[in-house]
C-alpha cells in the first residue's frame, strides 16, 4: 500500500496470460457506512485493460477519464499511458490536489499510479490498494504460491478474506478480467 486510503480495498492479480481486478462495494464516509454495492473497477480502452481506484470518487473518476485518453493515445501501452498520466497528475497544479490512487492493468502487466508521480509495478504481477490492500495482498501471495486458482478466483478469494479483517471492505464484490 502506498497511501493510507479509507473505506475500500481493490487488488489486481496477473496470472497465467490473464488479469482480474477486483474490489470491494462499501463506501464509508467517516465512520458511517453510506453504499454497499460501489463499483470501483472497470475495463477501459475498448476491453483493452481494467482500472481500479481508491480514494475520493470524483477525483477518480476525473483520473480515469484522463487515463481513458492516455490510452487511446497510447494503444499499444498500458505502461506508457501509466507514466503520461502520472507525470501529468504530478506537474498540472489542478490534478496535484486530487486524492486518489489508481490501479491499472492489461495481461502484461499491473500498475499502481498515484499523484506523486509513483508508477509501480509487482515484480509478481499482484498488487492491492487501499485499507484492506494490505490483508487482500497477503491472501492473494498465499493463494498464488500454494493453489493452482486463475486470477479471478485469488482476488476474489483475497477480498473475501480481506473483508474478514479490516472494517472499510466488504464481501459485494465486482470483479472485471481480461484473457
Amino acid at each position: 500500500m502506498i497511501r493510507d486510503l479509507h473505506a475500500t480495498t481493490v487488488i489486481a492479480v496477473r496470472r497465467d496470460g490473464c488479469i482480474a481486478m477486483a474490489s470491494d462495494g462499501q463506501v464509508t464516509v467517516g465512520d458511517v457506512v453510506m453504499k454497499h454495492k460501489a463499483r470501483k473497477v472497470r475495463s477501459a480502452a475498448g476491453d483493452r485493460a481494467l482500472v481500479g481506484f481508491a480514494g475520493g470518487a470524483a477525483d477518480a473518476l476525473a483520473l480515469t477519464e484522463r487515463l481513458e485518453s492516455k490510452l487511446e493515445a497510447h494503444p499499444a501501452g498500458v505502461r506508457r499511458a501509466a507514466v503520461e498520466l502520472a507525470r501529468e497528475w504530478r506537474t498540472d497544479r489542478a490534478l496535484r490536489r486530487l486524492e486518489a490512487l489508481l490501479l491499472v492493468g492489461d495481461p502484461e502487466c499491473v500498475l499502481v499510479v498515484s499523484g506523486n508521480g509513483d508508477v509501480i509495478e509487482p515484480d509478481d504481477g499482484i498488487v492491492a490498494i487501499g485499507s484492506g490492500g494490505s490483508y487482500a495482498l497477503a491472501a492473494a501471495r498465499a493463494l498464488a504460491s500454494h493453489t493452482e486458482l486463475d486470477a479471478e478466483t485469488v482476488a476474489c478469494e483475497a477480498l473475501r478474506i480481506a473483508a474478514g479483517i479490516c472494517i472499510y471492505t466488504n464481501e459485494e464484490i465486482s470483479v472485471v478480467t481480461l484473457p
